[in-house]
């Protein structure tokens, strides 16, 4: 490779370098990152994760359980024999093979119980991990709105900077013709630097809200981004209703029915609690054997270990009832436990939904007040620009002063930014009103 080779090869690899840093994340791409890459939901999916092996567990519990035994011993000095009770005084060996198996035939349906408390635990935890999810895409959909809100506020801050400075160089020439004060010029310079000092204030906003965003997505290696531009949607908002809303949301929001589903394990677990006062019935079998070095036959010599195992075999077969019949009251006291239980579930439940109706409630109060500043301020931002074009020509004209120029155009740039903000916030508030109705705002898949 020659040296011209060389310098095509690394500039070809700035360029490449220089595209990838200046790639656009659209919100969708933002939310699937940051569902990949967000330590606290990897967190919640391990817990998920628990809940599922608890509830397999339980169905496990329902097998026969099967335990196998063996032993080797060396005996000294004066001890019993094992196979004859007598008492020796010489060193011996023995060892013993066993094989077990038991299972419970009836335990006042405990298991059966705890088999669907575990199963309601693990659907709750999965709709707890959907709701991060869904809270997590919220935030980011916030944090993008806000990078949004800051790039219009900073397009608007620049125009209103080029302004001034037209502004500025319009004074400096009446100044030097002789139609203007010099006062006029320091006026037009105060705001010039005004300007300028917003529009720095404007990017340090807009780098800390990017910062924000590369931090919610936990996008390592990233000091800044850029994204595309969101497209407001066009979903008619007069019609919307709190207590249609709401019903959509009871049947769709994670966080109600993880809670749904905890109010019902805690009912599986207080009739968990009541089996303790069943009988409970199980079924044992077994076999076991041995080897004794003591045991000999009429001429002194031991069995062997063959023989031995067979002869030594013995087997066994039985049934096990219990009957609770006085426990201090402890089988008592824990079902009161889980009824106070199932009373704290049900009211979190109640609580939980009032607290999604409420915030229901606030959104589509809010929207309807912002559909009506959308219109206001859309109507404002047509009268200040006009009245800033006739301030502009009058002051050309020498008919206005400065500083009604200056509150002419101080107008005009509020009624800017106030169009913005409204347009972002409503633009959030309707994504959100769509979350609660179950709407594909966001590419999340669901547990179900």
């Amino acid at each position: 490779m020659n040296f011209i080779e060389g310098k095509l090869l690394l500039l070809f690899l700035f360029i490449s370098v220089i595209s990838t840093g200046q790639e656009k994340w659209t919100l969708e791409n933002c939310i699937s990152y940051a569902l990949e890459h967000n330590l606290t939901l990897l967190d919640y999916q391990y817990l998920e994760d628990s809940g599922k092996e608890n509830y397999n567990q339980a169905i496990r519990d329902m097998l026969p359980r099967v335990n196998g035994f063996g032993d080797y011993n060396i005996r000294y000095g004066r001890s019993t024999d094992p196979n004859t009770n007598d008492i020796i005084d010489t060193e011996f060996f023995s060892n013993g093979y066993s094989l077990n198996a038991s299972i419970d035939l009836f335990r006042g349906f405990q298991k059966v119980h705890t088999i669907k408390a575990r199963k309601l635990l693990f659907k709750a935890s999965q709709e707890t991990s959907q709701q991060q999810r869904f809270l997590l895409a919220l935030r980011i959909m916030t944090a993008y709105h806000d990078i949004q809100f800051y790039e219009g506020l900073l397009a608007i801050s620049k125009e209103q900077l080029t302004i001034s400075e037209d502004n500025f160089k319009l004074a400096n020439k009446q100044i030097e013709i002789g139609l203007k004060a010099k006062a006029d010029l320091y006026e037009a310079e105060s705001v010039l630097y005004t300007d300028q000092l917003n529009v720095t204030q404007n990017e340090n906003l807009l780098q800390a809200a990017k910062l924000t965003l590369i931090q919610e997505m936990n996008l390592e290696n990233a000091h800044t981004l850029q994204i595309n531009p969101i497209v407001p949607n066009t979903l008619a908002d007069n019609k919307l209703s709190t207590d249609s809303i709401y019903g959509l949301a009871k049947d769709f929001v994670p966080l109600l029915k993880a809670q749904r589903y905890r109010t019902e394990a805690v009912k599986k677990q207080l009739s968990v609690a009541r089996g303790e006062l069943y009988p409970s019935l199980s079924f044992a079998t077994g076999y076991g054997t041995g080897y004794y070095e003591t045991t000999r036959d009429t001429l002194g010599v031991t069995i062997p270990f063959k023989n031995q195992i067979q002869d030594n075999a013995s087997r066994y077969v039985g049934f096990s009832l219990n009957v609770p019949i006085f426990n201090a009251w402890s089988t008592r006291s824990a079902i009161k436990q889980q009824k106070i239980a199932l009373k704290r579930e049900e009211n979190n439940l109640e609580i939980q939904e009032q607290e999604i109706f409420k915030a229901i409630q606030q959104l589509v109060q809010e929207n309807k007040a912002l559909n009506v500043e959308l219109i206001q301020s859309e109507k404002q931002i047509m009268a200040q620009e006009q009245a800033f074009g006739v301030a502009q020509k009058k002051y050309e004209k020498g008919l206005f002063t400065i500083m009604e120029l200056n509150l002419a155009k101080s107008m005009y740039g509020t009624s800017q930014n106030k169009n913005l903000q409204v347009k972002l916030l409503l633009q959030i508030n309707r994504n959100t009103l769509a979350f609660y109705q179950g709407l594909p705002v966001f590419n999340i898949n669901s547990t179900n």
